[in-house]
C-alpha cells in the first residue's frame, strides 16, 4: 500500500509540472498569435501615413517580437524542466536566454535603421524632394557598426567577461593592427572624408584629369568606391586614392558650354559683319540658350584660308544627350544664316595663278585661300 501511495504521489508531482509546461506553451502560442494580428493591423494603418518612423518601427518589431515571445516561452519551459530534473545542462538556459534577447534587440535596431533609410528615400521621391543617398548610406552604415560593436560588448559582459579588459586588449591590438593594415585604415579615412566633404555622391558623373577615371558613381563603401564606366565596366577605386588626385564632377555643372570656331571664305568678307549680327540675335532668341550667361559672337582672326569667327554660349540644360541635340540645332541654324547671306563655309583650297610674260615664258604662283 505504501508503494502504491508513493507511486501516486510521483505521478501527481509529474502531472503538476507537465501541466505547467503545457500551460506555458499554450500561453506562448496565444500571445504570439495575438501579437502577430495586432502588429499586422498596426502596420497596415501606419503604412498609409506620410511619417517615416511609424511603419518602419512596427515592421522592425514584428519578427523580433514574435521570436522573443517564443524565446521566453521555451526558456521558461526548460527552466521548469531543469528545476524538476536537476540536470546540469539546463543551467545554460539563463545565459542563452539573455544572449538571445540581446541578439533580438540588435536585430530589431538593424531592421529599424534599414526601414527608416528605405522609407526616407521612398517618401522623398514621392514628394518630389531630392534624396541624399550618400548621406543616408553613411549614417546607416555608422549606426549598423555601432549596433554590432555595442551588442558584442554586452554579450561579452553577459558571459562574464570584463568589458574594461576587452577594451584595453582592443586598444593594444588596435595599435598592432594599425601598423599592419595602414592601407585599410587609409581607405577607411578616405571614405570618411568623402562622406564629410561630399565631392560626389551616388549617381554623379565624375572624372579625374590625373588618372584614367571616368564614369558614374554606383556605390561609396568604407574601403572602395564603385564607378560604372561609360562602356559599362565596373571600376573599383580605393578611397585613399581620392585624397591625392583632383576629381571633376560634371554632374554639378550649372550649364553646358558651346564653343565653336567657324570660318567663311575671304570672298565673303563683306558679309561677315551681317552674319555675326544675325547669329548673335539667333542665339539670344533661342529658347534653350541661357542668356544670363556669357554670350559672345566675334570675328576672331584672319586664318590661312578663312575668316574665322567664334561662338561662345551656354545651354540651359546640363543633360548630355539634350545638350548635343541643342548644339546640333544651333550649328544648323548658323549654317542656314551663312547660306541665306550668300556666303559659304570655308575649307582649305589651292589657287594657281599663271602669268604670261613677253618672252613667252610662264610663271606659276600657288597660294592657299578659300
Amino acid at each position: 500500500m505504501e508503494n502504491l501511495f508513493s507511486n501516486f504521489d510521483g505521478f501527481a508531482e509529474k502531472g503538476i509540472w507537465y501541466s505547467q509546461i503545457f500551460i506555458v506553451v499554450f500561453l506562448t502560442m496565444i500571445v504570439g498569435f495575438v501579437q502577430k494580428r495586432l502588429m499586422n493591423r498596426l502596420y497596415r494603418r501606419f503604412h498609409k501615413t506620410d511619417l517615416v518612423w511609424d511603419d518602419a518601427l512596427i515592421d522592425a518589431l514584428r519578427r523580433p517580437v514574435s521570436l522573443l515571445i517564443w524565446l521566453l516561452g521555451i526558456s521558461f519551459t526548460f527552466y521548469i524542466i531543469g528545476k524538476q530534473t536537476n540536470a546540469t545542462i539546463f543551467e545554460a538556459v539563463v545565459p542563452i536566454r539573455d544572449i538571445g534577447i540581446i541578439t533580438l534587440l540588435a536585430w530589431f535596431l538593424l531592421r529599424l535603421v534599414n526601414n527608416v533609410r528605405h522609407n526616407f528615400e521612398i517618401k522623398g521621391r514621392e514628394k518630389g524632394k531630392p534624396v541624399d543617398v550618400t548621406t543616408a548610406d553613411a549614417v546607416s552604415q555608422l549606426m549598423r557598426a555601432s549596433i554590432f560593436i555595442t551588442s558584442a560588448l554586452v554579450v561579452l559582459q553577459t558571459l562574464g567577461f570584463s568589458i574594461s579588459g576587452v577594451l584595453a586588449f582592443g586598444g593594444i591590438g588596435g595599435i598592432a593592427v594599425g601598423f599592419a593594415a595602414k592601407d585599410l585604415l587609409a581607405n577607411f579615412f578616405g571614405g570618411l572624408m568623402i562622406y564629410l566633404d561630399r565631392p560626389f555622391e551616388v549617381g554623379d558623373w565624375v572624372r579625374s584629369p590625373d588618372r584614367d577615371i571616368e564614369g558614374t558613381i554606383e556605390n561609396i563603401g568604407w574601403r572602395l568606391t564603385r564607378i560604372r564606366t561609360f562602356d559599362k565596366r565596373p571600376l573599383y577605386i580605393p578611397n585613399a586614392t581620392f585624397t591625392s588626385i583632383a576629381v571633376e564632377n560634371p554632374s554639378r555643372m550649372s550649364n553646358r558650354r558651346i564653343y565653336e570656331t567657324i570660318g567663311i571664305r575671304y570672298d565673303d568678307a563683306d558679309k561677315i559683319k551681317k552674319i555675326i549680327i544675325e547669329i548673335e540675335a539667333m542665339l539670344r532668341s533661342h529658347e534653350e540658350i541661357d542668356t544670363n550667361q556669357t554670350l559672345m559672337v566675334n570675328f576672331n582672326q584672319f586664318a590661312a584660308s578663312s575668316l574665322d569667327f567664334f561662338i561662345y554660349t551656354f545651354t540651359k540644360t546640363t543633360n548630355w544627350v539634350e545638350f548635343h541635340a541643342i548644339k546640333q540645332d544651333v550649328l544648323l541654324r548658323i549654317y542656314d544664316i551663312i547660306s541665306n547671306n550668300g556666303a559659304q563655309v570655308a575649307f582649305p583650297t589651292s589657287t594657281i595663278h599663271i602669268d604670261h610674260e613677253q618672252n613667252g615664258s610662264v610663271t606659276i604662283h600657288e597660294s592657299q585661300k578659300a
